[in-house]
């Protein structure tokens, strides 16, 4: 296990207009407000074509081989995420949505592209004094939350 202590810091509601892709717009404005890391929920609509990974094809296989899924009609959504910087200082959003529509409900990973449908809200916590990054895992193929030893703690 890895950890380290943050502070909460400011706190932002948005609102994700029609066509607004998700992990796009949240990026662009943590960068336009040097947002470095958060906490997020979300909920509203989004868009039929929206991507989500769904999970590896083999949980086993490396690198990681991600299944995608393209939702065919607009769905009502709710989700939660985690925004910290790549090694190049960008910010980079992980964020996990459950999708319903007509009693069915698909979940995934927002990063192949979810699009707004109408409106999104979003409540962005921003975290401080935290050494979390996101580092790219050659074995995995994808990128890990990781700290620094200065201020989070690895356990192995």
């Amino acid at each position: 296990m890895q950890y380290a202590q943050a502070s909460q810091g400011r706190t932002f509601v948005l609102r994700l207009e029609h066509g607004d892709i998700v992990h796009e717009s949240i990026e662009g404005f943590a960068r336009e407000h040097a947002v470095n890391a958060a906490a997020l929920i979300i909920l509203g609509g989004v868009n039929a074509g929206s991507r989500l990974v769904v999970g590896p094809e083999d949980g086993a296989a490396r690198p990681v081989n991600p299944m995608i899924q393209e939702l065919d009609n607009v769905h009502e959504v709710v989700g939660t995420g985690t925004l910290f910087p790549d090694e190049s200082g960008q910010p980079v959003l992980h964020m996990h949505m459950a999708c319903g529509r007509q009693g069915q409900t698909r979940t995934g990973c927002i990063r192949a592209g979810v699009s707004t449908w109408q409106i999104l809200e979003v409540v962005l916590f921003e975290l401080v004094d935290t050494s979390g990054v996101r580092r790219k895992d050659p074995g995995l193929g994808f990128s890990l939350l990781s700290f620094s030893a200065a201020s989070g703690h690895a356990e192995t």
